[in-house]
């Protein structure tokens, strides 16, 4: 391999102490307290008279991503809600609006007990990438592992052989399946730039990868789709992210992909030492993340809302409207560390409703 600086772990280093590998081990390094508001508006030029929305802007909860309260307002008030969960695990929200409107304003205020997971990383101790790929083919009548799910093109992330020639010289036969994946996400934030006005939500990820620039979202597809062609599972991570960790070093540079929400990736790693893989890490469990963007490993300065195939299954709120005309859009998300709230519900009704 091409040596390359060592990728960042969110002010944590592979080895030291901290969260545990152990199945049912409780994290032994703090958590960080934060509090997440996440907020949306849109403005129609002429009334909506029917809207029907779904949203995903509650946090995952495990044993390393504690929620200790949330709150989801919407206005108008919804004549219909239900909240539930997807076919993917994710906690959801449906509403409809039947009533005429010319905005519609969402507001997700959460606070949050954020451990690290990944503070004893092996990366070089796990499975080889080439037998685990090997592993995971289709034999008849075999036991079907669930990752494979994370294996199949997807909306946003289609089949590119190009993407399989990229991600080749970060896995040579038998480098264990992290290691490689480290690395190549070196390469690629190395050999990209984050460009918040090279593209937008729709745009092909053939694209994407010949301009060599985008932002967190194309970052993120880019890694998934170079590791599912080399026959390695990778899921799409959407949450939000500190602009200047808590825990980072003085004088580091500002994350970016910090003034929305955020996107990462997590590669099916079981059996690499310090990827969690007991109860407390849940359907993280044996899964490690990635943040192609910040070329880190994520810590405690990331939080997960949901987990899918790409983009288009964890967008954080989307929906079909009768009416409106043209329409404004205005988003704004705020991501701080907070004090131990003694009261966590009376702390996210203050944050909803600060300017």
């Amino acid at each position: 391999m091409t040596a390359l600086g060592s990728p960042l772990v969110d002010a944590a280093r592979p080895g030291q102490a901290g969260g545990s590998a152990a199945a049912g081990d409780p994290p032994a390094a703090p958590s960080t307290v934060l509090e997440v508001r996440h907020e949306t508006e849109y403005r129609y030029d002429s009334p909506v008279s029917l809207a029907h929305h779904r949203a995903h802007l509650r946090p995952l909860e495990d044993g390393f991503q504690r929620l200790t309260a949330h709150t989801l307002e919407i206005e108008p008030v919804p004549g219909f809600r239900r909240d539930g969960v997807d076919a993917l695990g994710n906690p959801h929200t449906h509403f409809s609006i039947a009533q005429p409107h010319s905005a519609l304003r969402v507001c997700a205020a959460s606070v949050l007990q954020v451990s690290p997971r990944f503070d004893v990383l092996q990366p070089g101790a796990g499975p080889a990438w080439d037998a685990l790929a090997r592993g995971l083919r289709y034999v008849a009548g075999a036991t079907l592992e669930p990752a494979v799910e994370f294996l199949a093109p997807s909306p946003y992330v289609p089949r590119l052989p190009e993407l399989r020639a990229y991600a080749l010289p970060s896995f040579a036969p038998g480098c264990p399946v992290a290691a490689g994946a480290l690395h190549l996400m070196q390469r690629l934030h190395a050999d990209f730039r984050y460009d918040s006005q090279s593209t937008q939500v729709d745009t092909p990820l053939a694209q994407a990868f010949a301009q060599r620039r985008g932002v967190c979202q194309d970052f993120a597809h880019l890694l998934i789709g170079c590791l599912r062609m080399l026959g390695l599972p990778a899921r799409y991570v959407s949450g939000y992210l500190l602009t200047e960790p808590a825990d980072a070093a003085e004088g580091a540079a500002p994350m970016l992909g910090a003034d929305a929400s955020h996107a990462w990736v997590q590669v099916w790693c079981p059996g690499t030492p310090g990827v969690p893989h007991g109860p407390l890490a849940g359907r993280s469990a044996g899964w490690l993340s990635l943040d192609p963007t910040n070329n880190l490993v994520p810590r405690t300065g990331h939080v997960r809302l949901a987990l899918g195939r790409d983009y288009s299954d964890v967008t954080p709120l989307r929906g079909v409207i009768r009416g409106g005309g043209r329409h404004r859009l205005a988003v704004a998300v705020r991501t701080r560390v907070v004090p131990p709230p003694p009261d966590p519900a009376a702390s996210v009704a203050r944050s909803l409703h600060k300017p």
